[in-house]
């Protein structure tokens, strides 16, 4: 993607993973967009934080004809999908946000209807990565997440 990343009349939006066996395409408008910081999501993505984007489940339509998705059955009750072929992690998605599909903004191919609006799970981000302390977003711990 050329910047900006976003594009605020965007209707549709398209992830893949990296052999591009599980495909998603989706209609806009994205309930919302963050950056996640908690443990988990470092663990599983093997990064110092993911960005996430929330869409409609009833408006997404996931496409595995070989039948490599899988999903990943946290304590938590969530669910991470991933690529059983390449491994990318692409969903997730916990009863703690009924009717919402989480979908890895590194997966998309296309542009979203808007930018990052918010740092979660602040209070474990890593130090050795650096975030720009005036990027404009607030900083929300867990328990506001």
């Amino acid at each position: 993607m050329s910047s900006p990343s976003f594009d605020p009349h965007a209707t549709t939006v398209h992830a893949q993973c990296l052999c591009g066996a599980v495909q998603l395409d989706a209609k806009l408008p994205s309930l919302w967009l963050s950056h996640c910081h908690c443990q988990r999501c470092q663990r599983a993505h093997g990064s110092a934080f993911v960005t996430w984007v929330g869409l409609e489940a009833a408006h997404c339509e996931v496409r595995d004809p070989q039948g490599f998705l899988r999903w990943y059955l946290a304590e938590t009750q969530a669910e991470r999908g991933f690529c059983t072929h390449c491994g990318s992690t692409l969903f997730f998605r916990s009863p703690r946000w009924p009717g919402e599909l989480h979908v890895v903004v590194a997966n998309l191919t296309t542009r979203l209807d808007r930018a990052p609006q918010v740092h979660t799970h602040w209070e474990t981000h890593v130090d050795w990565c650096a975030i720009d302390p005036n990027d404009g977003l607030p900083r929300r711990r867990s328990e506001d997440a």
